[in-house]
């Protein structure tokens, strides 16, 4: 059962994170466009020039606004990893044969039958 719970955040996870694609692409480009826009910014030296990369800055950011379905994205994204991390996990369980005092009594029971 645990597994299926799995399964199924695992499989609304993957189709959140395929329709999401776009917008991720659409925020990617968007900040390095703005990162660069930023560079180009400060090393600007004239008013006329600062003014026209922060109107180019201001319409980027927007961009970068309109793409902010992509962070559902990334979140699918990382429950998709805990999911694959969750699925690959071993539950190896060891019993204590020392407290078990069946098991203790059923080990002495067959060295006493092998003698």
């Amino acid at each position: 059962m645990k597994k299926f719970g799995l399964l199924l955040a695992g499989g609304i996870a993957a189709v959140i994170l395929l329709s999401t694609i776009g917008p991720m692409v659409g925020l990617l480009v968007s900040l390095v466009l703005l990162y660069f826009i930023f560079k180009q910014f400060l090393k600007a030296k004239t008013t006329g020039g600062k003014i026209g990369l922060g109107i180019i800055g201001f319409i980027v950011l927007m961009a970068s606004i309109h793409n902010a379905p992509a962070i559902i994205g990334v979140a699918a994204a990382y429950v998709l990893y805990l999911v694959y991390k969750k699925w690959n996990l071993n539950k190896d369980t060891a019993v204590n044969e020392e407290s078990d005092p069946f098991a203790n009594f059923e080990k002495q029971w067959n060295e006493m039958k092998n003698y």
